[in-house]
């Protein structure tokens, strides 16, 4: 189980990539230094050597009378026994094809050799590395050393003498694995062991941060939400993706608490609901099943005030679901704005002449101060009325009697300011935050004050679509005040 653990880390993963990439150039070059030092025995040999063959035209004949000369053939063979036998001596006619040869295990197997590196060999100086045929070996090249034959001017031949023989390859050959065998291999092993010490710990400490960036990755999934990667020891890519992380990890823990605060703002919002639904429609149910049981015994003004109850009680459960599918029309972003230039002087009017009659009830009176020479406003005129119902309808509702409520419409710079002042106790500053919550009634348990919780809700979000702040100044025991401001057309 360990060593498939430590198999799947990077750290070990990596170190084994390291490992095969020096086994692989190791291997490389022990095969480029093997061909280069078998290149340059050659190459050496062949410059050596190169006038070899032309010093040998100089002792011999190979050629009399256009004819070979057996007789400086064994000349040469014993020459050859005695001074140098690695020679091998070909006797070639101007087309390539092997006249003569000595050769001393006599294994020749080419009946012809290829006259162009000859030429060229002989057309070049010392310094020219050639390549040509090996009788011997058919399809092999060697190094070798030429000379033309000439008599009387007429071209003979050639002698193409083979600077290697068999029998020196093979031991070249040997002594060469030999040689790798017990210097090269020690000191590949030796520099491959160091290399990979060195690269193991080059590796553990370019990977060092990575390591902290997957451990903190591990935490957030175990459920550690705070976790967050250190961004002051990442440099690089990995300071660019532990800013990214740490950013979406905050988001993630952002949106986790909002959706909490969603369900728990769900939850109340049924229990309220199913509260405030509930008490109306048992009203409603017992007035409308008393007139059912007691038909024959009422009296015409007792069946009129059970009518007037399950009235007011099904206009409470009408203006709830109203309100309930306005804001929730809102939220979902289905109302689609209809701004259009309008006097808002004229609809300010108009909704306090509206509230007049609910306020002389209560015996609040309505103070209005709108300046008649206010500009045009761009708004969605029938969204803006609702905006000014609630916030009068709410003003209303919590001033107490023989209170005031000041409705103050005047212009500010190229906009029109609307400020809704009533007195009363005003709003304590616990509540102040959450005024604008969906369903969060201030003093609720007040008797004499009723409503759905719904109303500052709907206005928040009508003013969030027109980009409008609203703004709110109280003082317990003294004033609650409502503003905002409307751009002029």
């Amino acid at each position: 189980m360990n060593i498939f653990k430590y198999g799947k880390s990077l750290y070990w993963r990596i170190s084994l990539s390291f490992l095969l990439i020096l086994l692989l150039l190791g291997l490389a070059y022990v095969m480029i230094a093997t061909y280069a030092s078998n290149r340059y025995y050659q190459e050496t040999t062949q410059r050596l050597n190169a006038d070899v063959a032309q010093k040998m035209l100089k002792e011999v004949q190979p050629f009399k009378d256009g004819k070979v000369n057996k007789e400086a053939l064994g000349k040469i063979m014993h020459s050859m026994m005695a001074v140098n036998p690695s020679l091998e001596v070909y006797l070639l006619d101007p087309a390539g094809k092997i006249l003569s040869y000595v050769v001393l295990d006599k294994k020749v197997k080419l009946k012809r050799v290829d006259i162009a590196p000859v030429k060229d060999f002989l057309q070049t100086d010392d310094s020219h590395y050639v390549l040509g045929d090996d009788p011997r070996n058919p399809g092999e090249e060697t190094i070798f050393s030429a000379t033309a034959v000439k008599e009387d001017g007429k071209l003979l031949g050639y002698v193409y003498m083979v600077l290697v023989s068999e029998q020196v390859e093979n031991i070249t050959s040997a002594l060469l694995g030999s040689y790798w065998l017990k210097i090269g291999t020690r000191s590949f092993l030796i520099t491959l062991i160091a290399a990979f010490a060195i690269g193991l710990v080059l590796i553990w400490l370019l990977t060092k941060n990575l390591r902290v960036v997957i451990n903190t990755f591990k935490q957030f999934e175990n459920g550690d939400l705070h976790a967050r990667i250190p961004e002051e020891k990442m440099k690089g890519e990995l300071a660019t993706l532990s800013r990214t992380f740490n950013k979406m990890a905050d988001t993630i823990v952002h949106n986790i608490d909002q959706l909490k605060q969603v369900d728990n703002l769900r939850r109340e919002l049924i229990a309220n609901v199913s509260h405030d639904l509930r008490n109306p429609l048992a009203v409603v149910h017992g007035y409308i099943e008393t007139l059912m049981i007691k038909d024959d015994k009422l009296t015409p003004e007792e069946r009129q005030r059970y009518l007037q109850i399950v009235l007011d009680g099904s206009d409470k459960l009408k203006k709830l679901v109203s309100d309930l599918f306005e804001l929730s029309k809102l939220e979902a972003k289905q109302v689609k704005l209809k701004q259009e230039p309008f006097m808002i002087n004229e609809l300010m009017q108009d909704a306090v002449q509206h509230m007049h009659l609910i306020a002389e009830d209560k015996k609040v009176d309505i103070k209005p101060q709108i300046d008649k020479s206010l500009p045009r406003v761009y708004a969605d005129i029938s969204l803006m009325e609702r905006v000014i119902q609630n916030l009068l309808n709410n003003a209303v509702k919590y001033t107490p009697e023989n209170g005031e409520v000041d409705v103050e419409v005047k212009q500010e710079d190229s906009a029109v300011k609307v400020n809704i002042i009533n007195t009363g106790e005003g709003i304590p500053e616990q509540d102040l935050p959450h005024i604008f919550d969906r369903y969060y009634k201030i003093s609720k348990e007040k008797k004499g004050v009723e409503g759905t919780g719904l109303g500052l809700a709907i206005v928040k979000k009508i003013l969030d679509l027109h980009n409008i702040t609203i703004d709110v100044d109280s003082k317990p025991g003294a004033f609650t005040k409502f503003s905002f401001t409307v751009p002029a057309y």
